[in-house]
């Protein structure tokens, strides 16, 4: 087995989690996060827990990174140029023609991430089935070139029409773009993507093109940093569909790490229901800036092949993870109808909330929690001292315009709407998809989650929560666990009828491995997007074409079809997509990481004043180290630890676990 780290930067804090292979030593740290230069505050976090020893020793520093969706959230950093077929020039802004939420009257789209005067034709066409039907027209390339050196252009996405079926035409622009002298960032489509739908494609084109511009640069100098530190191992950073890319691959296809931090919580979710023997568990992810949630059923996560931020489809692999703006720094306010509400807006690392004493003055969630009581004065993890003072006084002057009586009932107010927001959001994965939340396990963890366990299990009625060891750098354990994951697709419209089809997958299956590198230690994985003759949308199922009929894989496409619709039908079948996917599993330790020994050693048990929210008061409570937890205890009381706070209500008991999980059981159901 080999050293592992892994390093994930949240919103508020960056977190890493070290595993010595050589002494079997676990080693966790959380330092605040330095928004203006991310890779300042992951070295702050390697600096505090490894020193040029360690770091030489270590095989691999798995990274979670939120760099390229700031890169997207932010698209003034790059100015992107694109490159499509005469006529599709105003794919962008046609966008499908329908409306995000039909119920809004005022809603509009999202700007097109490239302006119409950057946005430039040339003459060519390529057939659905590859055949060139125009040429391509150098001279529309090198007027292209020209507009983008007076406009300074910093990238330029190329996306021709069908491209995905015959590069050619954009590998003839790319290499006339560079013969004018173009020398940034190039994206073409049949890379990135390899897919039909024209809108889709050109969305994550030009995404891919925009992040490449900042995370190019940045996995770059972070590796050069820890080089300087004595790291010689694999820098890997994590995929939004789960596992992890080399360096190269990540600086290559940026886009697809867009939801790097938010997914290694929930492949660290799975890891460990698996390994309790849970059947359904909800991943509940509760940062600083928002609360993260997905669904995971026998041991698998949810996946999708197509993401949407900010309002942009994507196509990419995509574990399903909903997030929302309901996090320990998300900003409490009255609205203009005399409203209590909390986010999305939130104080982030920089101020942070009020109580933290780094010049936040708005109340904010943990501001809330600590005036309840849920957390106890005093120093936290990264090093931040908090005053309760500060925090009462950000809380009480939002009482008297929403008529509460005092900074008691603020808070109150403050964090049970949060934990609404976060129930709803798990009703999202849940009810909205036919499945009952009731008959899963609430696995808290993320520096606020733990706090949020019982409110979230009295919203959703759900008898079980999961707080697991390391439960604040929980997500950084999931980047100890990754895999090496390669992926691509390639759209292959057929109907899937007889073995002459079947061959034609399996063909074309066998280019995508190629493509992918595909090594004799790498797991192999191909699904095959399939639906009805005359439908639009399609299911993904597993399949080997190389060893299964039509039949087989028919029957197991419509065990599924049934399962999402209830009912069954009998038309022939059409694939749209061949999907390959190669897995390399790192030689590291899968086991469940328990929480370094003697971390909170020092802690005593302590009595505390602690708001229940079952009773609607204040009551003298039990702060208790996660350590000196041996018993089951009965709730309310707070568990301690140096990443988070565990907050066990009335109702509740609370007892340590399997593989140092804190299990929480609800007795009483909330009135």
């Amino acid at each position: 087995m080999s050293t592992v780290i892994g390093v994930d930067v949240g919103g508020t804090f960056t977190d890493l989690v070290l595993r010595d292979a050589r002494t079997g030593e676990i080693r966790v740290a959380k330092r605040p996060t330095t928004p203006s230069s991310p890779e300042a505050g992951v070295l702050a976090v390697v600096d505090a827990a490894a020193g040029p020893e360690l770091l030489a020793r270590c095989a691999y520093f798995v990274h979670g990174t939120t760099v390229g969706l700031n890169a997207l959230l932010e698209p003034a950093t790059a100015t992107v140029g694109l490159i499509t077929t005469a006529g599709f020039r105003d794919v962008l802004e046609i966008r499908r023609g329908d409306r995000d939420d039909p119920y809004d009257l005022f809603w509009t789209p999202p700007p097109p991430l490239v302006p119409r005067r950057l946005r430039l034709e040339v003459a060519e066409r390529v057939a659905a089935d590859g055949s060139v039907v125009a040429p391509l027209d150098p001279q529309d390339v090198r007027r292209a070139a020209a507009v983008f050196a007076a406009e300074g252009v910093d990238a330029v996405a190329i996306v021709l029409i069908n491209a995905y079926a015959n590069p050619a035409h954009e590998n003839a622009v790319r290499d006339l773009l560079r013969a004018e002298g173009f020398d940034g960032e190039v994206s073409l489509s049949h890379e990135v993507s390899g897919e039909y739908r024209e809108y889709e494609r050109t969305c994550t084109t030009v995404v891919d093109a925009l992040v490449r511009h900042r995370m190019g640069p940045y996995l770059t100098d972070l590796d050069r940093e820890l080089r300087a530190r004595g790291f010689a191992g694999r820098l890997l950073v994590t995929r939004s569909g789960g596992g992890a890319l080399e360096l190269d691959e990540a600086t290559a296809r940026p886009f697809e790490t867009i939801l790097s931090g938010p997914v290694a919580g929930a492949a660290a979710t799975a890891r460990l229901v698996e390994a309790l023997g849970l059947d359904t568990a909800i991943a509940a992810d509760v940062g600083g800036t928002s609360f993260d949630t997905a669904l995971i059923e026998d041991g698998r996560l949810p996946m999708l092949y197509q993401g949407r931020v900010r309002g942009l489809p994507l196509q990419s692999p995509w574990v399903d993870v909903r997030s929302v703006g309901a996090g320990g720094g998300s900003v409490a306010y009255v609205d203009a109808g005399g409203l209590l509400r909390v986010g999305p807006r939130s104080a982030g690392a920089v101020p942070g909330p009020a109580c933290y004493g780094r010049g936040g003055t708005e109340p904010t969630v943990t501001d809330a929690a600590l005036h309840l009581g849920m957390i106890v004065p005093g120093r936290i993890s990264g090093g931040i001292e908090l005053s309760a003072e500060a925090a009462a006084a950000a809380l009480a002057p939002l009482a008297a315009p929403c008529g509460l009586a005092g900074a008691d009932e603020v808070a109150e107010g403050v964090v049970r709407i949060a934990a609404a927001h976060m129930a709803q959001a798990v009703r999202g994965i849940t009810v909205e998809h036919g499945t009952d939340p009731r008959r899963a396990a609430v696995v808290a963890f993320g520096g606020a989650g733990p706090l949020f366990g019982c409110l979230i299990a009295d919203e959703l009625d759900v008898d079980t929560v999961v707080v697991p060891p390391n439960a604040g750098n929980f997500s950084a354990v999931g980047l100890m666990q990754a895999d090496i994951v390669r992926g691509a697709a390639r759209t292959l419209v057929r109907s899937l009828d007889d073995d002459a089809a079947l061959r034609e997958v399996a063909e074309v299956a066998r280019a995508l491995f190629a493509r992918l590198g595909d090594s004799p230690d790498a797991e192999r994985e191909l699904d095959l997007d399939l639906r009805h003759r005359g439908q639009e949308h399609t299911l993904t199922v597993r399949a080997d074409p190389e060893r299964e009929d039509v039949a087989a894989i028919r029957e197991r496409f419509t065990a599924a079809y049934h399962r999402a619709y209830g009912h069954q039908l009998t038309d022939p079948l059409e694939v749209v997509t061949v999907r390959a996917t190669t897995r390399v599993r790192l030689d590291v330790d899968r086991r469940p990481v328990p929480a370094p020994g003697g971390g909170d050693a020092e802690a005593e048990a302590r009595e505390v004043r602690l708001w229940s929210f079952r009773r609607a008061g204040f009551t003298r409570a039990r702060a208790l180290p996660r350590h000196a937890l041996t018993a089951p205890a009965e709730g309310p009381l707070v568990v301690l630890e140096p990443t988070a706070t565990t907050y066990v209500d009335a109702g509740f008991t609370v007892e340590p676990s399997t593989g140092g999980c804190l299990l929480i059981t609800r007795k009483e159901r909330s009135r």
